[in-house]
């Protein structure tokens, strides 16, 4: 049996006919650029994620940008992020005009160290970007308890983290702002790229807006010069028609995670996913480690089984970021890990047939 790694169409298949006059809808009314299918879904989404302001924008990197630029960050200032995240985290903080400081993850969850963090503050330190990497939420309260003591500002990094949960709390509701993905292959995905990013906060949400929209919010009146960051008619209807189901959709995943967790648990040399007190997990990956990875992918590539790496190489060790001159030791866990991880099949229609063929593959390596 082949297994891919995601099944994109078999989630429109299930949900075809709200697809369709969703995008139907758009087309007959002609609502292509902001409009009310924007709207109704900033409003639907904040309500899902529990915040009082969504402002949707084109996809998640420019989320990233649009949140630091509203909090007024200057050239010089430092930025606090993870060294195992994609790169639109740490690249948005230099367009931003801020310098990128990595620290290690804690070696287990794969997010932020908060003791890392604590050691990589200095005076021109102004904020924390925290990822919730893979769908598990970083540690919240010791990361806020950091910004709170040094006056620092928090994003956090919710792309592959939609409804995960946090001592109970929804992920995006802790910092002064949130940015999501709504890329295809996320939890939530679009037919093309989207974002947006949340807040409580009012005159940050108000900034946010003017920045995305051209430095204005009425056409031809323009207080500073924003960028042009708009979520498009289509992708929004399409997000609207989908977002009712995501709940049901992560339950699915968590579901497809216990079944992986049981057959993969009694494995030599497979090492699961550790999922800390406290937090809930909406796996929009499952990774797993394994000492021989690159082998155990090709054994499953020749069986039919889609794998991927998130990511093969640290950020701090990208050649991005070889201005910096890193080392290994100084991020042993995000070093260690990179030669290690491995994505398997996770999407919330897979079938315990299909699971059951990657773990008899996993089996059958081991």
């Amino acid at each position: 049996m082949s297994v891919p790694y995601a099944d994109l169409r078999l989630q429109y298949d299930t949900i075809k006919n709200d697809i369709d006059l969703a995008i139907a809808a758009v087309i007959r009314d002609s609502a292509f650029i902001r409009g009310p299918y924007v709207e109704t879904f900033e409003r639907a989404f904040a309500a899902v994620v529990d915040v009082k302001h969504c402002i949707s924008c084109a996809n998640g990197t420019d989320a990233l940008y649009i949140a630091m630029a509203a909090l007024n960050i200057e050239q010089g200032d430092e930025v606090i992020t993870t060294a195992h995240s994609w790169i639109s985290t740490s690249a948005m903080i230099t367009h931003a005009g801020g310098n990128v400081v990595f620290c290690d993850t804690d070696g287990s969850t794969y997010t932020i160290d908060p003791v890392a963090i604590e050691c990589a503050i200095t005076p021109r330190t102004v904020g924390i970007i925290p990822v919730h990497l893979y769908g598990q939420p970083a540690n919240m309260n010791a990361i806020m308890a950091i910004a709170r003591k040094h006056s620092l500002w928090v994003i956090e990094d919710c792309a592959q983290a939609h409804l995960a949960r946090y001592e109970g709390r929804q992920v995006g509701t802790f910092g002064n702002a949130a940015t999501y993905s709504f890329y295809p292959g996320k939890n939530l995905g679009a037919m093309g790229d989207a974002g947006a990013v949340v807040t409580n906060d009012g005159d940050l949400a108000r900034r946010m807006t003017i920045l995305a929209r051209h430095g204005g919010l009425t056409k031809h009146q323009h207080s500073v010069e924003g960028i042009n960051s708009r979520l498009d008619g289509l992708q929004a209807a399409i997000l609207s028609a989908k977002l009712p189901h995501l709940s049901r959709w992560t339950s699915a995943r968590q579901a497809a995670a216990a079944v992986y967790n049981a057959g993969l648990n009694q494995i030599e040399d497979v090492e699961l996913p550790s999922v800390a007190a406290g937090r809930s997990h909406v796996y929009h990956l499952y990774t797993i480690q394994h000492p021989r990875r690159d082998e155990l992918a090709a054994h499953l590539g020749a069986n039919g089984v889609q794998t991927a790496i998130n990511y093969p190489v640290a950020l701090p060790f990208l050649e991005a970021y070889s201005r910096f001159g890193h080392r290994s030791e100084q991020f042993p866990n995000a070093h260690r890990q990179q030669s290690r991880i491995l994505s398997l099949p996770m999407f919330a229609e897979i079938t315990a047939d299909q699971q059951k063929t990657v773990v008899d593959l996993i089996r059958a390596f081991a």
